[in-house]
């Protein structure tokens, strides 16, 4: 069969060893005896994981310890609301290109909280 390869946006192919080892961590996750989905969020052991992906991606990102991984919920339309609400206060502008549907929709949201200037 020949390979699938998806070019869209959102969720992308991934290889098999990645289903493969995800759908073990489902049954049983690191020999636990536990499911991923089942272990708690606040406990030690899912730090682990979470320690562990935050280090994947710095390593991956070429980052150092001055930047910081965050892990958010959302979608990528979700950052037009949150960059400007977490990095701007209201004495600031912030400047955005219209290029097209994605840029109005960031512009849109940015309004709701700063003063935006289109470029």
């Amino acid at each position: 069969m020949a390979s699938v390869h998806n070019f869209n946006a959102g969720p992308s192919i991934l290889p098999k060893t990645v289903f493969e080892k995800a759908s073990q961590a489902i049954l049983n996750y690191n020999n636990t005896g536990l499911s991923i989905l089942e272990i708690g969020h606040r406990t030690a052991l899912f730090q682990e994981v979470m320690d562990e992906a935050r280090a994947l991606v710095k390593e991956l990102m070429q980052l150092d310890d001055d930047h910081e991984v965050l892990f958010l919920h959302g979608g990528a339309s979700t950052q037009f609301m949150q960059v400007p609400m977490n990095l701007l206060d209201d004495k600031e502008t912030s400047a955005y290109t219209d290029t097209g549907v994605w840029s109005s929709k960031a512009i849109k949201e940015a309004k709701l909280f700063d003063r935006v200037e289109v470029v």
